[in-house]
This record gives structure tokens, sequence and C-alpha cells, in this order.
């Protein structure tokens, strides 16, 4: 079967290979993925030759698919269940965040699609699900319900993101006011999250080329104002619209540090940030403000089983809308245009599915719905 996979060590590009249809141990399940979309974290090694031959990981961690063969012992599941994984791979089970349930933050994770993984991505034909993580992480896949699409189900992840950093992180109540930075699928879903939860004003923040087509958008999901930050005064600006004393939570999910710099300028006393974005360069500025006026900076990574639970139920209401951000959808192999649209900002969700000579073929003999 054919798959993308990535090369090198640090950062690397992306070549197309045939890997082997991989086996089912007795403990294993494997998934026909019917659906899996581009990420922003595999965006950062597009275009990024660093001339190794080393192979790293087949890629793809945002997929929903089909289960085909479960093993011997599998008990909880079985063939033709339509499923989403939360990519978690491999986890020790033992440290203080594997003890609440916390998996994605445990130190020793290793993720399905994302680096150094020897399972595989969503980049491909079939996943196998590796039997130690569901002994241990018995929700590191989820079924799902029946008027939820694959390509929906898919985008779970950013969508659980979104959840936990506006839901189960800050302190948001209804009736107040929130900035979100990024006009990506994590910006994009923490609008939703912040208009089921309440807020008056939600205040999308991008720059000239997000005008195009990612604030249409916002504003279709739930942003109440958008705030071009290469044309405007940001910070005066979302002051002019929230006022002094509502705004209390900005959710960060460029990654960019005047984004952060930004956000602690605008925020009333005892506000948070809650920073989902990376970004790779040291501050230059004062961070003071948070001892002065009791400002929070809050990390924040990936999801628990709650948000998982919760985000579903969610995205089966229909009180999250993913239509809307799924803007181009195409075979693997065009893979390299799919990444082109990212980069480009012309696209916010880019779905593959698998569509090779081989895609008709049932190596397990399955029957998809």
């Amino acid at each position: 079967m054919k798959a993308l996979a990535r090369y090198g060590k640090a950062f690397g590009g992306y070549r197309l290979i045939d890997v082997p249809t991989p086996e089912c141990g007795p403990e294993d399940i494997i998934i026909r993925v019917r659906a899996a979309a581009i990420c922003g974290a595999d965006m950062k090694h597009f275009r990024v030759e660093n001339g190794s031959d080393e192979f790293n990981s087949v890629r793809g961690h945002e997929f929903a698919g089909q289960i085909v063969k479960v093993g011997e012992e599998v008990k909880d599941w079985k063939i033709g269940q339509r499923i989403v994984s939360d990519n978690s791979g491999h986890v020790c089970g033992t440290c203080p965040a594997c003890d609440k349930g916390d998996f994605l933050c445990c130190e020793h994770k290793v993720n399905l699609g994302l680096d150094n993984n020897r399972w595989g991505g969503g980049f491909s034909k079939y996943v196998r699900i590796p039997g130690e993580i569901l002994r241990i992480h018995k929700h590191a896949i989820w079924e799902i319900p029946e008027n939820v699409k694959y390509e929906e189900a898919a985008v779970l992840d950013p969508i659980c993101n979104a959840y936990k950093a506006v839901a189960q992180q800050s302190k948001l109540l209804p009736g107040q006011d929130v900035v979100v930075f990024g006009t990506g699928p994590l910006g994009l879903f923490s609008v939703q999250i912040a208009r089921i939860m309440g807020a008056v004003n939600i205040v999308m923040v991008g720059l000239d080329e997000d005008t195009k087509v990612r604030f249409g958008i916002a504003k279709e999901l739930g942003a109440t104002h958008c705030v071009n930050g290469s044309k405007e005064d940001v910070v005066a600006r979302c002051t002019e619209i929230c006022g002094h004393d509502n705004l209390g939570l900005v959710i960060e999910c460029s990654g960019a540090n005047i984004a952060l710099k930004q956000a602690l300028e605008m925020l009333r006393p005892n506000g948070e940030v809650v920073r989902v974005g990376m970004g790779f360069k040291p501050l230059e500025f004062s961070i003071n403000t948070i001892t002065e006026w009791n400002k929070s900076i809050i990390g924040h990574m990936a999801y628990d089983s709650e948000s998982w639970r919760n985000s579903i139920r969610l995205l089966a209401s229909g009180a999250i809308k993913v239509q809307p951000m799924i803007t181009h959808r195409m075979g693997l192999s065009h893979w390299e245009e799919g990444f082109t649209a990212m980069a480009n900002k012309e696209a916010v969700k880019v779905i593959f599915t698998y569509d090779y000579p081989d895609a008709d073929t049932a190596e397990f003999g399955e029957k998809l719905d």
C-alpha cells in the first residue's frame, strides 16, 4: 500500500512510499482509513528537505475509519465499527499524567501518525491500533455516532484541543468576552466552544492573508468581530470591542510572540491567556504584568477523555460545525496540492481519502459501508 512518510529525525520532508500492509497481533486492531486531515504539526515539515534517507514515520494523526480486523484477544471492539483515534500509540501508564488519564501529557508518549512512531498513520490505507495502548488507555479510540461523517470525525483532534483549552482550562463564564488569536482549525474551533459557552463578544485576530477565506468562516462559526493585525492596532481594537472590564480570556493559537504580548496587554486584571499555539523564539518582552495584575498564562497540551466524550456529543448534536471548515477534499495522491493550499492559507482543513489502484482491494476481506 502507499503511504506518505517523513524522513529525518529533526525536520525533514515527505516522500510517498510503498509500505507493507500492517499485521494484526492478538490484541491489535486494524483500521481501514476513510478520512485523514492535514494538521498544523504536519505543515512544519512541508518543503523542508534535510537530505536524510532515514525513515521517520508514516504521517497523519487526524484520521477516522472502519475496523476491518481485530486480534483474537480483543473483546471491546468488533469488525465493522466506525471509529476515530485520539492518536495515542504508547504511554508509560505509571506517571502522574497517566494516573489521572491525561495520557497525551505522558512524557513517554508516542503518537500514531507523528514523529518516530512504528505503527503508522492516517496518510495511508490501513493503520494498526496497538493492543498495548488499549490495555492502558481504553479510550484511545472512540466509536463514531451514526450521524457523524468520517471526515467530521477525523478532525475531532482539534475540536477536543479547543474544548479542553476553553471549557476545561479556563474560567470562562457566560456573558464574558473572548479574544482568539490564530485563524487555523484550533482558533476556529475555539471560537465555536466560546460561542457554545455563552461568550458575548468573540473576537478573531488574524492577518491580511486571513481576510480572503478564514475571516468569513470565523464569522459564520460565531465570531462577532474579526481584527486584522496587519493593519489595525490589535490591543486598541479589542479593548474597544470588549471594553476594559469584560475581557478575562484570550485563547492564543498562533504561537507568535507578538500575540502573547498583545494578549497580556489587553487582558483585564485576573485575566487568563491559554496558550495553545507554539512558538520557537525566546520572548523579547517583560511578562511582569502577570504579577502586577494577577494575570495567568496557562499552557495547553492536547486533551483527555472528558474532552473527547463531550466534544463527540457536541459534534453529533450539531452544536459544533465542521463542514464550513473543510475547504478541500482530495485523494492522497494529490497530497502536495493539499499541503500547498494549507501553506497558502487557501485551505482551512484538507481531507484526504486513499485513491490508489489498490483502494478497492480488501486485504482483510472487509465490507466497507
